[in-house]
């Protein structure tokens, strides 16, 4: 099982950060399997505060390949709803950002792919979706008190469920 954190401040060929985010689920369940996501949260951002917020997300399901593969491919996503790295600046505004959050029991440790995500533990935006999906779900074997402890201890952080 993959969890994927999903998030968008900026539209992208006539489609709202919203928009971006549906498109980028349709596009995920090309290769990951009984994707199930979150609700749309509304987040202030972190990091570079200076900007729009962000509209974030959790996406969870099964990857038939690598965890190099899924980045490749989640880049793929990412640059296909109007992504241009070359052109940002770290945590600044984007289109589309989608970071591998867990991938299975696996840990990566290379200079462009960390898994779990370094700063999974310190994000809101992240932890409450992922913990909405994994309510849902009875399947996942991961600890969920323990990201939920995580959560517990962090300051509040401007996320909002969108209805």
């Amino acid at each position: 099982m993959v969890v994927l954190g999903l998030g968008s401040n900026r539209s992208f060929d006539g489609q709202s950060p919203r928009q971006l985010l549906g498109s980028a689920c349709r596009l995920l369940s090309e290769r990951v399997v009984g994707l199930e996501r979150s609700s749309l949260y509304r987040t202030a951002p972190m990091y570079h505060e200076e900007q729009d917020d962000f509209y974030n997300m959790v996406a969870v399901g099964w990857f038939l390949g690598s965890p190099r593969e899924l980045l490749e491919f989640t880049q793929s996503v990412e640059r296909r709803l109007g992504r241009d790295r070359s052109r940002e600046f770290p945590n600044g505004p984007r289109s589309m950002d989608i970071d591998i959050e867990l991938f299975g029991q696996r840990c990566v440790c290379e200079p462009d792919l960390v898994v779990p995500h370094p700063r999974l533990r310190e994000r809101a935006f992240v932890l409450v979706p992922m913990l909405e999906v994994f309510s849902r779900n009875a399947d996942v074997c991961i600890d969920k008190s323990f990201y939920a402890e995580c959560l517990a201890a962090l300051p509040d952080q401007g996320i909002a469920r969108i209805p």
